[in-house]
């Protein structure tokens, strides 16, 4: 199973799509505090749709803490930065691979990606941006992830609702 690693999220509209996400992947959510708001914050709950009670998500009450939990994470982990010299596409994914992102204001901290210069990654972008919105970047990594690892246990083909395709 393919792991989301939030540290610090600050913004809760975002985590709950960040759930949202996780649940339509089959992907679990790791949030490592402190967080910027309850996890039963409304907003949260209204960005994760219904979603929020299927979601496979742990709770963890700093990075030592999640670090302890998780000791394959360590050898798994890849850290989503604009500061990287790879990009997303430039690694390979297992199924059981951990990407962390860090909160909005200010990324994963540098004390972390000073150790992990081999597995941070970035998606590429113009100009003076500093960063894509949380969600999104967590939505373009994580299906890349998915594809190279050919979408396990996702539904890859869709059907009509009232009508069929044309053979």
């Amino acid at each position: 199973m393919l792991n989301i690693v939030l540290l610090e999220p600050e913004i809760p509209a975002n985590t709950g799509n960040i759930g949202r996400t996780c649940c339509a992947t089959g992907t679990r959510l790791h949030l490592i505090e402190p967080m910027g708001f309850r996890i039963n914050d409304k907003t949260l709950k209204r960005a994760g749709l219904d979603y929020w009670d299927s979601l496979d998500v742990q709770v963890y009450d700093c990075y030592k803490d999640f670090l302890y939990k998780n000791p394959l994470a360590v050898s798994r982990m890849y850290m989503a930065t604009t500061k990287a010299k790879k990009n997303y596409t430039d690694v390979v994914y297992g199924t059981d691979s951990y990407i962390m992102f860090g909160k909005e204001s200010a990324g994963i901290p540098e004390e972390i990606l000073v150790e992990s210069q081999e597995t941070a990654i970035r998606i590429p972008m113009c100009g003076d941006i500093r960063s894509l919105n949380l969600s999104n970047a967590v939505a373009v990594v994580l299906y890349e992830a998915l594809r190279q690892n050919n979408f396990p246990g996702m539904e890859t083909e869709g059907q009509l609702h009232y009508l069929n395709w044309k053979m």
